[in-house]
């Protein structure tokens, strides 16, 4: 008597979708991993100590640090090092991770005067106010707007329509 072979097509159909399953696995995984975001310019440690105060220039800071990301306004003898790293996970808001700011200052003669620091740790979140800001005149309506030019027309004056 012959064997009756079954119908392996629900096995094989199980057998496509596991598979499926295994090679998307990884990139659905991969969607969801955070991206990192480095910016500014945080000069590196070593060179920083390597730094004389009273006798280190403008020039030999520039040499060694780099450029500042930013200069104060009003005095350019402050200058800023700043440097932010962000994580960004999928489609949210990017959070961030660590910021760190140096602030060099010179003085009058251009040497190096101080170093000083900060990290995340001493920023503040700033709320914005939910006012407006009032404005001068009146609020005029359609209907005081209309009313307001019946008695502004002159008939004798007119243009004949």
């Amino acid at each position: 008597m012959p064997m009756k072979t079954q119908n392996l097509r629900p096995r094989s159909g199980l057998k496509r979708l596991l598979c499926a399953t295994v090679c998307l696995l990884p990139l659905v995984l991969a969607a969801c991993e955070s991206r990192v975001g480095t910016r500014g310019n945080l000069p590196d440690p070593d060179l920083i100590e390597s730094l004389e105060m009273g006798i280190s220039g403008r020039d030999e800071v520039t040499q060694m640090l780099g450029s500042p990301s930013s200069v104060a306004i009003f005095d350019f003898e402050t200058w800023f090092y700043i440097s932010e790293r962000t994580e960004t996970t999928a489609f949210f808001e990017p959070e961030v991770v660590d910021r760190k700011i140096l602030i060099v200052k010179f003085d009058k003669q251009g040497t190096l005067a101080s170093l000083s620091g900060f990290g995340l740790e001493a920023s503040h979140n700033v709320e914005p106010v939910e006012r407006t800001t009032p404005t001068a005149g009146n609020d005029v309506t359609v209907l005081d707007q209309i009313l307001g030019n019946l008695g502004r027309f002159n008939k004798a004056g007119g243009s004949g329509l």
